[in-house]
């Protein structure tokens, strides 16, 4: 039996049949073993707004077999779901291989490919997820047979997530049931695209939406209207000011790529006509704070301004006018210590005493406020997410590869 969030249900017989591989020595500049798989999992459509459950019930039919104990938690209508599989010896701490199974969309980009059918050239493999980041989970199911057959005293799980893409969704889920199964793993490698590099620290992320009410009237009377438009856009531009005051202020950590807390306007909506006053108007905006940073005072002032300065003048014309600002997604910021186990262990893995920081965020946070010590490590480069013509080098994959090998090597009997 299987938990699914607050619902017990029966796994079906796997379908799937293969035999273990023993490791098999290439000649310089031959493919990746896990090759097959990275395309494979590209070939599952799982754009966050889809479902995700075929290519769940592919990983699920293919662990089994190696004798995986298996959880799946589902979305409240059933369409998508995480998996959690362990691989060892029940009952002992065992690490934690992360990735979520979601893309973000294709619409409007301009591709030279199938987005969704791997196609390789000059040492590259192109695909939507490649890089972001089917193929780490792609090398650590590739690799699973060879934790089998070495013989497994430290348990390795694998937990795949949904709708990482929209706010790192899902995972909470898995996280939650895992607490009330009482399975408590000791660390975990979230597999974002890192070139390899472990991190030990992403900034937080809170984004918002704001609805701007206004009243419309006929532009040629619009000093008798409030144009919410005009005052939506006052709004993003007190929100550029503030973008502006921490690139040019701070405060500083020169560690991560982007060294300041960042603030950005990424979606705006509103007006029908040029010669009717808008009534209202949307917008979205985030914040991504460095550690440390306090997201809640950025918001606050951000709601001073507009309650002291913009609706007062709105409200002269019509009472009702004004802003309503609603939260939309939050990720916490990631801070491991650099001097934790397991930041060792993946400085060892990948053969490199580097640790860095990174400005995008992870479901590496949920794991840590969950008591699970967490670091960020995988292959690619997140400047080719989200991007058309997505991209992981062979190269990368390679050492990813290696990577977990260290791992097997590390956890296994022989």
């Amino acid at each position: 039996m299987v938990s699914a969030g607050e619902l017990t249900v029966p796994l079906p017989q796997p379908i799937l049949r293969f035999s273990v591989r023993s490791p098999v020595m290439k000649a310089p500049g031959a493919a990746p073993d896990s090759v097959d798989m990275i395309r494979r999992l590209v070939g599952f459509p799982t754009v966050s707004r889809d479902s995700n459950l075929d290519l769940i019930e592919f990983v699920r039919d293919y662990l089994k077999p190696l004798g995986a104990e298996v959880r799946l938690t589902f979305d409240d209508e059933r369409r998508k779901a995480n998996l959690f599989a362990t691989l060892g010896p029940s009952g002992k701490p065992g690490i934690v291989l992360s990735g979520h199974t979601d893309v973000v969309p294709v619409d409007g980009q301009e591709w030279d490919t199938d987005p969704f059918r791997l196609t390789e050239k000059d040492g590259r493999l192109y695909g939507r997820g490649a890089a972001d980041m089917k193929s780490f989970v792609a090398v650590v199911l590739a690799l699973a047979p060879e934790f089998v057959k070495r013989g497994i005293r430290t348990p390795v799980h694998f937990a795949f997530s949904y709708d990482e893409e929209v706010g790192c969704v899902g995972v909470g889920r898995l996280i939650a049931d895992l607490a009330r199964a009482g399975i408590r793993p000791q660390s975990c490698i979230v597999g974002e695209p890192t070139m390899m590099k472990p991190i030990v620290a992403h900034k937080g992320k809170k984004s918002y939406r704001c609805k701007v009410r206004g009243l419309a009237a006929h532009s040629a009377y619009a000093p008798q209207a409030v144009n919410a438009v005009e005052a939506a856009a006052e709004a993003v531009a007190y929100l550029k000011q503030m973008a502006r005051r921490h690139r040019d202020h701070g405060p500083f950590d020169g560690s991560f790529d982007i060294a300041h807390t960042t603030v950005h306007t990424g979606v705006i909506r509103g007006g029908a006509a040029l010669n009717i006053v808008p009534h209202e108007c949307t917008f979205d905006f985030e914040f991504r704070y460095l550690p440390g940073d306090d997201p809640e005072a950025l918001l606050r002032e951000f709601t001073e301004y507009v309650r002291k300065t913009l609706e007062p003048e709105m409200q002269t014309v019509h009472a009702a006018a004004g802003f309503v600002i609603q939260p939309l997604s939050e990720i916490l910021s990631l801070d491991t210590g650099a001097e934790t186990e397991i930041v060792a262990l993946a400085q060892e893995l990948a053969e490199s005493t580097e640790i860095g920081k990174a400005s995008f965020g992870t479901e590496g946070s949920q794991f840590q406020r969950a008591g699970i010590p967490t670091v960020v490590c995988g292959p690619g480069s997140i400047e080719q997410a989200h991007k058309p013509n997505e991209y992981v080098t062979l190269d990368q994959v390679a050492r990813c590869e290696a990577f977990v090998r260290r791992l097997i090597d590390r956890v296994c009997e022989s």
